[in-house]
């Protein structure tokens, strides 16, 4: 098996040894060989697809498409940890500035080009140009292709977690053909180097993949980890429907009329675990139910008001609705037992004091100026948080109303306009799990989610964030996710309502099918 060392690790070794792939195992020289081969896998999503460019996307609906049709250099295994996809071998400098990628050879896109750097660093450019996270690359001084199949990246100073950093599966910098990165933002092709390829997509009814005949699997495992290892498309296509009702979905997977679903409401659990025809599972800590105001639009322009909001809420009304039950209350961004847990600041969550929201918004001068709650049907969860949310905050005198779109319409509203909206729910899953400095990307310059004016974010904050991605020893960063975690509940930047599962399902003759943070439909085959 071949992977990278964890960033603290990195940073213990000073960044002195460079990183190499192991050799492989004469056991694993052939990677991971299908049991059985053909058939099309109809799996169920939970909602609408906004969009195929994962450079310019962070929704999971995406994700869920776009992780089996593209690649990155480097990616996250089961456990989280940073590990070569495209990248044969990762060398860094003594000094750690230098970061030498070695391409694997041979590797086709789907119209049947041969990766080479050159659409390595045409994939780069474009991400730093237009990409979502592209905040990732600023330590960057410079990046090259010396030749066809090594890429360099020249940093301007150590960053011990620029590997784990640049392996992240939430926006991830995905590889494209150099003739497709001049995309606008939505247009990219999705055009990859993944087990499977685009073969049809009708917005809001379902995305076709195929199996991509020319894909070469990753000889050095055995097994697929996370996004990267060995992957091959065992089935010949996968047709995601997009089926937003929740009992609807249930039904489909209970008559046989879908294979798989990617969500199992909490009233049908036991009657689905029942089935004999059924393989039920469930990851615990699958997201944290969040939401975060709009910065640019009154009243959230005001602290004052954002505070009165956060202390009128309670949490456990919140989540109870929005997971039928199923939920623990976190305080914070991380999960316990996570390397950066923290509950800095947890005094400030779940506080159920209207009488202390009245007197924060006397103090901010508010006059009944309308809240407008952004939310969708398509997401239970996030639609049963906000009339909560809603009913809550008007019992403390606040003015709020909902305004409901499609999940594809409200997360661009979200993402492009600073007007007509206060505050924006939805879920974090995988990016939480991918650590503390992933979560807190997403506060901080230069895409600020909250909508900050001019995306100009606290500066206490930006330096917490600064010493979380460059300080030298574990326990510094640490303290540094800490001060920036507090800072982030007492500004208001978002609001970590509490942790739900996620409960897959699939037919009993699907095998191999492994639950994580995105779908994964490698290694995956039917039986008849």
């Amino acid at each position: 098996m071949t992977s990278i060392n964890s960033a603290s690790k990195l940073a213990a070794a000073s960044l002195v040894a460079g990183l190499l792939a192991a050799l492989p195992n004469a056991a694993d020289a052939q990677g991971f060989q299908c049991p059985r081969t053909g058939g099309d896998l109809v799996f169920a999503l939970e909602s609408q697809v906004p969009g195929l460019d994962q450079h310019t996307s962070n929704s999971t609906a995406s994700r869920n498409v776009l992780l089996n049709i593209y690649e990155s250099l480097v990616t996250r295994d089961e456990n989280m940890n940073p590990t070569l996809e495209l990248a044969e071998s990762v060398d860094i400098s003594p000094n750690g500035l230098v970061l030498t990628f070695k391409i694997r050879q041979g590797v086709q896109f789907h119209n049947g080009k041969t990766l080479s750097s050159a659409d390595v660093v045409a994939s780069y450019d474009r991400y730093k140009r237009i990409g979502l996270d592209r905040s990732v690359l600023d330590p960057v001084d410079r990046w090259e292709a010396p030749d066809a199949s090594t890429f360099v990246i020249h940093l301007k100073e150590r960053r011990p977690l620029f590997i784990e950093t640049l392996s992240s599966f939430a926006v991830p910098i995905v590889i494209v053909p150099a003739e497709n990165a001049s995309a606008a933002p939505g247009q990219l092709p999705a055009v990859g180097t993944g087990p499977f390829r685009l073969d049809e997509f009708r917005a809001d009814s379902f995305v076709r993949l195929r199996r991509f005949d020319g894909y070469r699997t990753d000889t050095r495992y055995s097994e697929m980890l996370g996004f990267g290892g060995s992957k091959r498309a065992c089935v010949d296509s996968v047709t995601l429907r997009m089926m937003s009702e929740p009992a609807a979905r249930t039904a489909a997977l209970e008559l046989g009329e879908v294979h798989g679903v990617e969500d199992v409401p909490a009233a049908s659990q036991k009657r689905v675990a029942e089935n004999r025809a059924i393989k039920i599972s469930r990851m615990e800590t699958f997201m944290t139910n969040v939401t975060y105001p709009n910065f640019s639009a009154p009243p959230t322009d005001n602290l004052k008001v954002r505070q009165a909001i956060l202390a009128a809420m309670n949490f456990e009304e919140i989540m109870d609705a929005a997971t039928e039950g199923q939920y623990k209350l976190n305080p914070g961004f991380q999960y316990p037992g996570m390397q950066y847990f923290t509950d800095a600041g947890k005094e400030l969550l779940n506080q159920k004091n209207p009488a202390r929201a009245r007197e924060l918004l006397r103090e901010a001068g508010y006059r009944g100026e309308k809240v407008v709650l952004l939310t969708n049907r398509q997401f239970p969860l996030m639609y049963n948080t906000s009339l909560v949310m809603a009913e809550q905050l008007k019992a403390a005198g606040i003015n709020a109303e909902l305004e409901v779109l499609d999940w594809p319409a409200a997360l661009q509203k979200s993402q492009r306009e600073t007007a007509g909206w206060n505050f924006f729910f939805t879920f974090w899953s995988g990016v939480v799990a991918q650590g503390g400095p992933q979560t807190l990307r997403q506060l901080a310059e230069p895409n600020p989610v909250y909508k900050s004016p001019n995306n100009v974010v606290d500066p206490a904050f930006m330096a917490a964030f600064n010493d979380l991605n460059t300080a030298p020893e574990l326990a510094q960063r640490q303290a540094a996710f800490a001060r920036a975690q507090r800072i982030a509940i007492e500004q208001v930047m978002a609001i970590p309502f509490g942790v739900g599962p996620k409960t897959h399902a699939v037919r009993t003759n699907v095998e191999n099918y492994k639950p994580y943070y995105i779908t994964r439909f490698s290694n995956v085959w039917m039986r008849p």
